[in-house]
């Protein structure tokens, strides 16, 4: 007999934390320095040149500098998100192997040394290689909701090389949510959105609570899920229009979007002439993407790729 579909549940309603905690203004503040950050950021790491093949590689072996430069440039731009000073003794601290991997909190110990540091918000923060081969980040979020308070946030920061293949990484405008609503919308949209025959259940740590110790269990797990795709944030569709918004920022002058494409042409055991075909698939993308523009300047941006070509091939 042929199950009647169900109608699924209202999606998850993005929560902020209340006006009247005695935080909030501070939170609304550290979003403000969040987006700031890039205009800030500034690496010591400097590049001189990266083949073609290893370019969508940069992400593994830069990624952790980035994230932590990242905490740095927080810390250095206080007057944004504590300028009067109120939480002097405060300042973001990055911690490895836990969640959130950045907290908010007391640099000293105050009162009894059994006392937990109080922490005031928490932040996931993951650095994106704008240019990696896939077109979304790939990283898993499979935090369980309740170990995520209402001000903790996901901050995801796309980079790339001043230079495209070489120079100091780069910081650009990031992807910023509530860390409780991705963890709902995640579990809704595994449950409700995704289209898929097997269990769709879903079960949570017996007793999950924010700013857990490294030993706590605080990851939800799906009852199915042979091709391991729970948790792949950005699967769920709660980036899309910042993918979309991010893919056309103008690096060097030409769409990030290109670039990626133009780098996929320089594939491990590419021959001449898949290159070649490759090149030409791109002029056309370019061609169709920036309608309007003036030959001249279509031109100019080709020989911008051309020249890159070049660069990569010699």
């Amino acid at each position: 007999m042929k199950k009647t579909p169900q109608t699924p549940p209202a999606a998850p309603v993005r929560q902020e934390p209340p006006k009247t905690w005695a935080h909030h203004s501070l939170y609304q503040r550290v979003r403000d320095a969040l987006f700031a950050a890039p205009l800030y950021f500034k690496s010591e790491i400097n590049i001189i040149g990266v083949r073609a093949t290893d370019i969508f590689t940069l992400n593994s072996s830069l990624g952790a500098a980035i994230e932590e430069q990242v905490v740095t440039t927080l810390n250095q731009i206080r007057t944004i998100w504590d300028p009067e000073r109120q939480y002097a003794d405060y300042s973001f601290v990055r911690r490895s192997q836990a969640f959130p991997d950045v907290i908010l909190q007391r640099r000293q110990w105050i009162g009894d040394t059994d006392d937990p540091m109080p922490i005031i918000l928490g932040i996931e923060l993951k650095g994106w290689y704008l240019l990696a081969k896939e077109d979304e980040p790939s990283f898993r979020f499979k935090v369980t909701p309740a170990a995520c308070n209402l001000q903790d946030l996901i901050a995801i920061y796309p980079w790339v090389l001043s230079q495209i293949i070489s120079g100091s990484p780069r910081c650009l405008r990031p992807f910023v949510e509530s860390a409780r609503y991705a963890a709902e919308y995640r579990n809704y949209w595994w449950q409700h959105v995704r289209e898929s025959e097997g269990d769709k259940r879903i079960d949570p740590p017996a007793s999950a609570i924010p700013y857990p110790k490294k030993s706590d269990l605080i990851s939800d797990e799906p009852r199915s899920d042979s091709g391991r795709n729970f948790g792949r944030f950005a699967r769920t569709g709660i980036m899309d229009s910042y993918l979309a918004d991010i893919a056309r920022e103008p690096l060097c002058g030409i769409e990030a979007r290109y670039w990626r494409d133009f780098f996929k042409v320089f594939r491990e055991g590419s021959t001449a002439e898949v290159i070649e075909r490759a090149m030409e698939s791109v002029k056309i993308q370019i061609r169709d993407g920036y309608q309007g523009s003036s030959e001249e300047d279509i031109q100019a941006l080709m020989g911008k790729l051309l020249e890159m070509a070049k660069m990569i091939m010699r």
